[in-house]
Parts: structure tokens; C-alpha cells; sequence
């Protein structure tokens, strides 16, 4: 399938200079219009080429997991990736990254610690996995700076109620260092995806700073009641409303109406480089959704930086 058209450039690995010249300028209109000093952007992957690659080599072949072709926009090297960011106004953004196995996690947090610290702008991010020495190397990182915690359960295929984690999430609910989670089972199921699970982790640790990632995509209801239910959970909006993930897993109309009370819980996240579309449409079709709910600015303003500004200082 090809990617949605936001009238900027083309899409893929291979547009020329002038085509993010004109997004980055699509972008800077997007924030003089909405009277924006930046963008706080909670969900952006930078780890190691090796790893990357990787992840890049999946999305590649991910058109039989979800019936659409999944075309890297931002396949650029690390510099082009940074300065791009920085050209679309994104004053704070993540190095999400995640093991799929044990032995990597404490590895992937050197590097990211690494990366915030020659990088300006980029959160200090770490990661985790349940496997022994986790609390110890958790506690490393939050001593070290760590400012928000990336947790993948499908990639991951680990239960965030495995023993080995319940230390960890009581200390980084005590240290109010924000996870962003993917716990929903889009685009695909996993053994610990869904929110039954999360449910019973929020039961046991109600004052988790949870970041649900991509809005719980596919289970938004259940994610929502979560959000409800809890005050420190939030959602970022990771794909959610933009054209490629409403043909394949849609938010429900019916439950749009409910974005308005959570507004402050709301977090802009875009998954930035490997979406498969112009990072200018997720703001679109944010600004959509506004418009089509009667959120107004001011609601769109507060998820696209004030609510990630509050959040993180």
C-alpha cells in the first residue's frame, strides 16, 4: 500500500533534500499556527546501526503480519535523523529501544546514556527485561539520569507481572520516571499483550507513570478505562488517527469524545524514523481530529508540547 499523502514530498527511504525542506517548512507553519515554541515528541527509536538495521530489515517484511506495505520514511543516518528532528521543532524526543532478549538491556542503556549526553534535545532513555540483575541496572540508570523507561512486551515477549519486574516498577513509580509501554497488541498480538495484564500491574503499582504506547491500538477502550481508572496513566498518540492505522486498526468514533477529559494525559509520540508516511501527518491528523471533535487549540497544543513539557520538567 502506499503510504498517506500530505501533500509534502514523497515517501520512503529515498526523498531527495528539497522533500523534507518542504516538510520541515510544512512542520514550522504547524507550529506558528498553533503558536508552538517546539514539539515534545515521547516516542522516537534511536539505538545502535546494528540494532536499527534490524528493526528496519522487520519492518521490510512486515506486509504479511499487517496487509500493508511498511515503507521506512526516515531511513537516514543518525545525524540526518537528529537534524531533521530538530528542523521540525522537536524540542524533547526519546531513544526508545528495547531487547528481545536477556543480556542486552543493560547494553542498549550504555549506549542510550551515551547518546543523550552528545546529543541535545534527546531524553535520557533506558530500557529493561526480566532477567536477574534487572533492579540493579534499573537503579543504575534512574541514578544516572534516566528520564523515561521504554518497555516492549510483544517484542519482548515477557509479562510485566514477572517477579523479576515488581521491584523495578516500585522503584520507578517512586522515582516518578515515566514508561512508555507498548502493551497493546497492534499490529500484532503477543503472548503478554492486551490490557488484562496491565490492568493487574496497575493494581499492584497504581502510581506507575505508565505511557501506553500508540493510544493501546488495538484495544483503545480498555486502554482508555485504564486512563480513567488511574491517574498516572497516560497515551501517546504513536500512529494513532493517521490513515495507515485507521485501515488497519481504527480508534472507535464512538469513543473519540473521551480524548477531551483525558487532554492533559494525552502525549504527542510518532515512532519516528520508522513510520511508514511524512511526520508532518501525524500532526495532521491529530489537527483533524481536533477539528472534527471541537477540541479546539488549546487541546492540540497541549498534547503536540505542553502536557510532554509539564511531564518532563
Amino acid at each position: 500500500m502506499c503510504a498517506p499523502n500530505s501533500g509534502v514530498g514523497g515517501v520512503g527511504g529515498g526523498r531527495d533534500s528539497g522533500g523534507f525542506e518542504d516538510e520541515t517548512a510544512a512542520v514550522r507553519d504547524f507550529r506558528e499556527r498553533l503558536g508552538l515554541p517546539g514539539l515534545v515528541d515521547v516516542h522516537t527509536h534511536f539505538m545502535p546501526k546494528r540494532v536499527l538495521d534490524k528493526v528496519w530489515a522487520y519492518f521490510d517484511s512486515a506486509g504479511p503480519l499487517t496487509g500493508l506495505e511498511w515503507s521506512i520514511t526516515y531511513r537516514e543516518e543518525e545525524d540526518r535523523r537528529v537534524a531533521l528532528l530538530r528542523g521540525f521543532g522537536v524540542r524533547a524526543f526519546t531513544s526508545m529501544l528495547y531487547p528481545h532478549k536477556p543480556g542486552m538491556a543493560e547494553w542498549l542503556n550504555g549506549w542510550a546514556a551515551d547518546f543523550a549526553a552528545r546529543t541535545p534535545g534527546c531524553l535520557h532513555t533506558a530500557t529493561l527485561y526480566p532477567e536477574p540483575g534487572v533492579e540493579r541496572y534499573v537503579r543504575e540508570a534512574v541514578v544516572s539520569g534516566a528520564r523515561v523507561f521504554k518497555s516492549h512486551l510483544q517484542v519482548g515477549d515477557y509479562d510485566a507481572n514477572d517477579p523479576l519486574l515488581d521491584p523495578v516498577w516500585g522503584l520507578l513509580a517512586e522515582a516518578r520516571i515515566p514508561v512508555v509501554m507498548h502493551c497493546g497488541s497492534g499490529p500484532a498480538p503477543g503472548k503478554y499483550t492486551g490490557p488484562e495484564p496491565i490492568g493487574r500491574l496497575l493494581g499492584r503499582h497504581p502510581g506507575l507513570p505508565l505511557i501506553v504506547a500508540h493510544m493501546g491500538m488495538p484495544e483503545y477502550t480498555d486502554f482508555l478505562d485504564l486512563a480513567e481508572r488511574y491517574g498516572q496513566v497516560r497515551l501517546d498518540t504513536t500512529m494513532a488517527f493517521t490513515d495507515f492505522s485507521e485501515r488497519l486498526r481504527p480508534f472507535p468514533v464512538d469513543e473519540r469524545g473521551r480524548l477531551a477529559d483525558l487532554g492533559e494525559r494525552v502525549l504527542l509520540g510518532s515512532d519516528f524514523p520508522n513510520i511508514p508516511y511524512p511526520y508532518l501527518h501525524q500532526l495532521e491528523a491529530l489537527e483533524r481530529l481536533a477539528g472534527r471533535l471541537g477540541l479546539g487549540d488549546d487541546w492540540l497544543r497541549a498534547v503536540c508540547y505542553e502536557n510532554g513539557a509539564r511531564l518532563f520538567h
